[in-house]
């Protein structure tokens, strides 16, 4: 077999591709991108002591993020180009969540590689492998999937609004930094919310967050998880945002504290990626990455779910289930309903 010009050139697009994010990472990673924002322009000494950081590794990033198209330069002096500004964290729509999931991607495979030949599956621990990359998960779920919760999801899952019109309490298991319950408690301003996640990072992003955007008084984290539950009263609403298959094996036990942890009328919303019953589906544009995260989550001994599977799962401890689809129906909201 020959390998043709064609198939080369596009393989080395793709590589360039990869490394433009891994630059943008390190910038977003290490605050380069804002501090140069905030400077407007600097040279590679000032842009290092803004940052905190060694002079030496800036002024070598400084020429990959010029080579990139991220930066321009005049006589050593660095500006963001809009290319580099579109990463920073802190705007409408940023691009950071590429860079963000370009490096945690490149780990998971290393790792997938590694476990295949033992058949090892070690678990969700092996997120918290590096440390530059654990800070930036929540806010990579947030950049991704913020957006498409306010403006699709909260709009056309008619529960929200109810649990409003209660005056009800909502739990967020495995709430990352706290993304889903500032957004549900801006929409909704009769909505308290309680957060739990694993990583204590997580909690303390979530908690500072909260508390900037003015909603301190009505959300609180603090560590736990659906195993660890220490919510002591039964609550309105019970969501569980792209958590569910990571406790799959204990599908049981998980429905049946989701269906006892809910008043009467409450409801548990499970967002999931759904996975496709059609092995053909995975080659579409908008599930390729879905097939290689799928191979990635084996590693954590975890695997994507198909939406009749977690309605079914709800039927079994008397839920009643509601399937809702959106972007093309590669996500899924199943939403549980407990009697009144």
């Amino acid at each position: 077999m020959e390998i043709s010009k064609e198939q080369r050139e596009r393989v080395m697009g793709q590589a360039q591709g990869a490394v433009a994010l891994e630059i943008a990472f390190i910038g977003v990673a290490n605050g380069l991108l804002l501090q140069l924002e905030r400077l407007g322009q600097a040279t590679t000494d000032e842009l290092s002591i803004a940052a905190g950081v060694d002079a030496g590794y800036v002024a070598r990033w400084c020429d990959a993020a010029y080579a990139f198209g991220y930066l321009s330069e005049s006589q050593g002096v660095f500006r963001l180009t809009d290319l580099g500004s579109a990463f920073r964290p802190d705007v409408p729509g940023t691009l950071m969540p590429f860079a963000v999931q370009s490096v945690l991607s490149a780990h998971m495979a290393e790792r997938a590689a590694t476990y295949m030949k033992t058949g090892e599956r070690p678990g969700e621990k092996v997120l918290a492998e590096r440390e530059s990359i654990l800070p930036w998960f929540g806010a990579m779920l947030e950049g991704s999937f913020g957006p498409m919760f306010e403006q699709h999801i909260l709009p056309q899952i008619p529960a929200f609004a109810e649990i409003e019109a209660r005056r009800g309490v909502a739990v967020d298991l495995g709430c990352g930094n706290g993304w889903y319950l500032r957004r549900l408690a801006a929409r909704f301003p009769h909505i308290r919310g309680i957060g739990l996640d694993g990583f204590a990072e997580n909690v303390r992003q979530a908690q500072e967050r909260a508390v900037a955007a003015g909603l301190g008084e009505r959300l609180h984290f603090q560590v736990g998880d659906i195993y660890h539950y220490t919510v002591s009263e039964q609550v309105d609403l019970i969501a569980m945002t792209r958590a569910l298959h990571h406790v799959w094996d204990q599908k049981e036990k998980v429905f049946g504290i989701l269906r006892d942890s809910l008043r009467p009328g409450g409801v548990a919303v499970i967002w999931e990626p759904s996975w496709p019953v059609q092995r053909a589906d995975l080659t579409q544009p908008g599930r390729r990455m879905m097939a290689f995260q799928n191979l990635t989550e084996h590693v954590q001994g975890n695997h994507f779910l198909r939406p009749d599977e977690i309605a079914d799962a709800f039927r079994q401890v008397g839920l009643t289930p509601s399937v809702h689809l959106f972007v093309n129906g590669n996500e899924a909201v199943v939403v549980g309903r407990k009697s009144a």
